[in-house]
């Protein structure tokens, strides 16, 4: 399977996606080629939500791709769900099976993905870095200085982005919210919502 990840903004974004992508198709047990969308360079949460732009991406390259995978923060948006619903709608009624879009939003960002394949210190509480609204800045930062990080690529992203997808189980038994969704919704290789309560 061919898949096309599509980031808010892939200079940083590539190195939480890519590895810990890979890594959920290996515990699927489905085999991937996983890339990360450079070309067009999306710059920001208005772009990645915009309907034309997003089909003209799966316009030039749905002839290769299989799965399109849209990966956004959700940044405490409440509505950000119903935003993705409508967008995969819209792009699936134009790909038809058995080729398919799945719209999913971190939660609140991808630096958390990080954070979970990741021994944290004692001090630092799981469900307040859940509910945190801005945990790169107050949680994944401060683990990049830590490591001293600062100057590794996509800012301490390419090496922790790597060491947790190689945990990725303890990263999905984190991600509640996101990572199962995102699972499940793969696992059952439909690109109908899905959600554990269905």
């Amino acid at each position: 399977m061919n898949v096309l990840v599509i980031p808010e903004d892939f200079r940083k974004d590539q190195f939480i996606l890519q590895p810990i992508i890979a890594a959920m198709f290996a515990k699927l047990g489905k085999p991937a080629n996983v890339r990360v969308l450079t070309d067009p360079l999306i710059g920001g949460i208005v772009q990645a939500l915009n309907r034309q732009l997003l089909r003209q991406v799966v316009e030039d390259n749905k002839w290769h791709v299989d799965l399109f995978l849209l990966c956004v923060d959700r940044d405490g948006e409440s509505d950000r769900r119903q935003a993705l619903d409508g967008l995969e709608q819209h792009l699936n009624t134009l790909l038809g099976a058995p080729k398919f879009m799945i719209a999913e939003n971190a939660w609140q960002e991808l630096e958390v993905w990080v954070l979970a394949g990741h021994d944290l210190p004692p001090d630092w509480s799981w469900q307040e870095i859940r509910n945190e609204h801005n945990p790169k800045e107050k949680y994944f930062e401060k683990l990049v200085a830590t490591r001293r990080l600062q100057n590794d690529p996509g800012g301490g992203r390419k090496t922790l982005g790597y060491e947790a997808a190689k945990r990725y189980r303890q990263i999905f038994s984190k991600c509640r919210e996101d990572i199962q969704v995102l699972e499940g919704r793969i696992a059952h290789g439909s690109y109908l919502p899905w959600r554990e309560s269905a």
